[in-house]
């Protein structure tokens, strides 16, 4: 199992309307490589709704129709969940998913390689 690879989940949760849906790995490698018996994932939805948080995916990596990557959804799943291969984000797309985590997870200071502040984050909250 490696960051960056696609499988569907069968019955992912009882509170997932679907039947199976594709989750991407989002774990540090160190971590999927371990004896750890879970990864964090984001899920695939159909639904694209234009955040920076999401991340537009579709048949180049193997799904049947254009999806988004959703870095505000994040689950912990079981490693045993995850045999379904599907297949692997190229490294463009990784970079893309790398912003995506950040920007959910307000790490602004370790947002690489493009602007800090309100052009890539959106607007400030108001106090």
């Amino acid at each position: 199992m490696r960051r960056g690879e696609l499988y569907l989940v069968k019955k992912p949760g009882s509170q997932d309307p679907k039947r199976q849906r594709v989750f991407v790995a989002v774990s540090r490698q160190a971590l999927i490589d371990t004896r750890f018996s879970s990864v964090i994932c984001a899920p695939v939805y159909s639904q694209h709704d234009g955040l920076s948080t999401q991340v537009r995916i579709g048949i180049a990596e193997g799904l049947k129709r254009d999806s988004s990557i959703h870095c505000d959804e994040l689950v912990s799943l079981p490693k045993a969940m995850l045999t379904h291969f599907v297949s692997r984000l190229n490294d463009e797309k990784t970079e893309e998913l790398d912003r995506a985590l950040a920007t959910a997870l307000d790490l602004r200071e370790y947002a690489w390689d493009q602007p800090v502040g309100p052009a890539a984050f959106g607007p400030e909250p108001r106090a």
